[in-house]
């Protein structure tokens, strides 16, 4: 089957885009949610850093396992459960009796986000064509951003007005979208089994493709200060006797400069390649973190040196899918998977050491090595071997990569 219809595409890679914006808005919500928590079923610290614990387990870690999980059944019809089931279950977290069914829902939550996630990039590949695969997932990068960057400011609104009685209004957007998906037929597209694919196009197991496992390695170390900046900042901030207002704004400028990056990586994918677009915006990264972290006061420049080190690290995102799926096509969404939930579950590990080495040595020196495993992914994706398929041009012969509707 030929391409969709340019018009059909867009709409759907809209949908799609609009989904993760949705996805990762309610995955985003538990630390706004946190406070109310902690003082309505009187947690302990220990006790509220697992439950972050558990949550970022289930909406990151498991994703290429579910992404496995789709590959190998070929159930798009999920993606009508994913975001309802993620918008009901953490909006009901604000309202749950006890512990025991805070993590319950905590955890269905997550794996619904973790479901969406490898199977929404998978279906991407499909309604997008292969010319502009990267932009499409740069878009769709960029709507989970978005999400993620309106996320706190809305739900703390949302908390102070209304409170957290009336939190299960929040999902009705998530509920209308999953309407629009079933009328467009998102459901019934489907993905190309792993057998066919493997017919057509060999290639070794995800555990024995050194170019793949690399290549997560690599975006795992670029993660690791995308997970340490944000949640390290405002206890930088306020140690130099900085407002938490100041450290919100800055937050933002960071997030907000990860979303447009996004979009800017997935075009320059498209135009210099996957590679290339992933090293040259880690370079840009390394002066402009260094800038910002070795700034002895605040001004325009460090704002922008902030908001230059947010869009180079999410940059490099869609171009790190796209060349995983290109490197692993019989199983795309468990591909996916490693570079949208694996990837930053290994920054999380990263933070967690940046946390510790803080203790020793301070948290600005802390933060300033983290520029050094920046710069390990530079060297370590410029090690990785370019596969002679995937190109980023595209395969313009290869119209059986999208699969009529059903």
């Amino acid at each position: 089957m030929g391409n969709l219809p340019h018009r059909q595409s867009a709409y759907y890679v809209a949908l799609l885009a609009a989904g993760h914006f949705l996805s990762d808005f309610y995955v985003t919500f538990l630390p706004g949610l946190l406070p109310v928590i902690i003082e309505k079923l009187g947690l302990s610290l220990t006790l509220s850093g697992l439950l972050v614990m558990v949550y970022s387990f289930t909406s990151n870690i498991v994703q290429p396992i579910c992404g496995y999980y789709i590959d190998k059944s070929g159930y798009t019809w999920l993606i009508l459960l994913t975001i309802p089931v993620s918008a009901i279950f953490i909006c009901l977290s604000g309202l749950a009796a006890s512990p025991m069914i805070l993590f319950a829902f905590i955890t269905l939550s997550g794996l619904a986000s973790s479901l969406f996630h490898p199977l929404g990039s998978a279906l991407l590949g499909k309604v997008s064509s292969e010319q502009n695969k990267g932009l499409a997932m740069a878009v769709f990068i960029g709507g989970g951003n978005f999400g993620v960057a309106a996320a706190p400011a809305i739900v703390i609104f949302f908390l102070m007005r209304y409170g957290a009685d009336n939190l299960l209004w929040l999902s009705v957007p998530g509920l209308l979208l999953t309407l629009a998906y079933y009328f467009a037929g998102l459901h019934r597209i489907r993905l190309m089994p792993a057998t066919t694919a493997a017919t057509t196009q060999p290639g070794a197991a995800w555990y024995r493709s050194g170019r793949l496992l690399a290549l997560n390695i690599a975006m795992g170390l670029r993660a690791w200060p995308q997970a340490a900046l944000p949640n390290f900042l405002p206890v930088w901030l306020a140690q130099q006797g900085h407002s938490p207002t100041l450290a919100g704004s800055l937050l933002t400028i960071f997030l907000f400069g990860g979303a447009l990056g996004s979009v800017g990586g997935g075009y320059v994918g498209d135009k210099l390649g996957r590679k290339s677009c992933i090293m040259g915006s880690l370079a840009l990264c390394l002066p402009a973190m260094y800038l910002f972290l070795t700034s002895a006061e605040l001004s325009p420049l460090t704002w922008a040196a902030l908001f230059v080190s947010g869009a180079a690290l999410q940059a490099t995102l869609p171009s790190s899918i796209v060349w995983a799926q290109d490197l692993l096509p019989s199983n795309a969404a468990m591909a996916s998977g490693m570079m949208l939930g694996l990837s930053f579950g290994l920054g999380g590990v990263g933070a967690a050491v940046t946390g510790a080495l803080a203790d020793v040595i301070g948290l600005k020196q802390a933060l300033l090595w983290t520029i050094a495993p920046v710069t390990l992914a530079i060297i370590l994706t410029y090690l990785i071997p370019t596969a002679p398929t995937a190109t980023f041009t595209g395969q313009k012969n290869n119209t059986s990569r999208l699969e009529s509707l059903s």
